[in-house]
């Protein structure tokens, strides 16, 4: 009797406009918190960004001469640090982009010749179209698989998706990328190996999702194992609590106590796994693009990096590093939406 008035106040609580209200609050207070924070860590990544290739072996003089470096006199040389003030410590040459980024001035970028923002805005809905999809696929598959795996604990599928799942988890992203093209581009030629579009096609929805398969795939089997371990845990310790005894106990079909009772309770916890998991989306995403030459911002970071364009690859460390911080809150704004018992003071 105890127990059924319990879950009835736990409902009545879910359903009321007060409940809702609060936990709305309760995440704009999060959302708010989590910004404020996001500040000093993107400020302190900029920083690293320009700390570091102060310290590196790389000349910055060879990144903006590029193969008249091999030919300047020492003398030359020197005024042309002198007037492009790279003697000057790292700090200045940090508060100089910053201060212009504040402005909207992001600066140019000497590898392409086009200004930073430019750079940006055509490579990232690429690779915003290419994480988030893969994202939504690893998601529903480990979902599906973990609920499958926990609902017969020992089953034929168990002992399947398991191991697989560690095996899985140890082979490296680029491995996986490249296994594929060797098995679906090459062997068995089902697929595109590489671009957005065909080479002499234009951009169309039906190209890009053609060419989208692949590399989305790839990525989101790259992420599955942990999220399908996260579930099938998560699952166990579900269909071990009180209420779903209970529910069992009743003589509800199995069905019923897997979807109504202990899944909504089991995807709690796995709403923050998710967002722990998106800087590894994020490296995982890169080198995807590396291997099936996707046009997103891997190809820029690479070629910031390899020419030493700094306000290229800072601005590029940065957007990852805001993109990483947007995406953990908003799955911790998911789960204090999704859970009356937390608050946002315990985030």
């Amino acid at each position: 009797m105890t127990r059924r008035v319990i879950a009835a106040d736990h409902e009545a609580l879910e359903a009321s406009p007060i409940g809702r209200r609060g936990r709305w609050a309760a995440a704009g207070r999060l959302a708010v918190r989590r910004l404020l924070i996001a500040v000093p860590i993107t400020v302190l990544v900029s920083m690293g960004v320009f700390a570091l290739a102060a310290v590196s072996p790389f000349d910055p003089l060879a990144g903006y001469l590029g193969d008249r470096y091999l030919t300047v006199g020492v003398e030359q040389a020197a005024v042309l640090r002198e007037q492009l003030g790279l003697n000057r410590p790292w700090i200045y040459w940090w508060w100089d982009w910053f201060t212009a980024g504040l402005q909207g001035d992001l600066g140019s970028s000497r590898s392409y010749g086009q200004p930073v923002a430019t750079v940006i805005g055509q490579r990232l809905p690429w690779t915003l179209l290419l994480a988030g999809t893969a994202l939504v696929l690893a998601v529903a598959i480990a979902i599906g698989a973990g609920v499958r795996s926990a609902a017969r604990p020992g089953g034929l599928v168990d002992r399947t998706l398991v191991p697989l799942a560690y095996v899985l988890q140890g082979i490296p992203t680029f491995v996986l990328g490249l296994g594929a093209i060797l098995v679906f581009a090459l062997t068995w030629p089902v697929l595109p190996a590489a671009g957005a579009t065909d080479a002499t096609a234009a951009v169309s929805v039906g190209q890009v999702a053609w060419h989208l398969v692949l590399p989305a795939s790839v990525l989101a089997i790259s992420q599955v194992p942990w999220l399908l371990l996260n579930v099938r845990q998560s699952m166990l310790a579900a269909l071990s609590a009180d209420h779903v005894q209970t529910a069992r106990a009743r003589g509800l079909p199995h069905r019923a106590i897997i979807r109504r009772h202990a899944l909504p309770g089991a995807l709690l916890p796995f709403l923050s796994v998710v967002g722990v998991r998106l800087p590894e989306l994020v490296v995982g995403a890169t080198l995807i693009e590396v291997v099936f030459s996707w046009p997103g911002i891997a190809a820029a970071t690479v070629s910031s990096a390899r020419t030493m364009d700094f306000a290229l690859l800072a601005a590029l460390t940065t957007l990852t590093t805001l993109l990483v911080l947007i995406g953990n809150m908003l799955a911790d704004i998911a789960y204090t939406l999704a859970d009356p018992r937390v608050s946002a003071d315990e985030q």
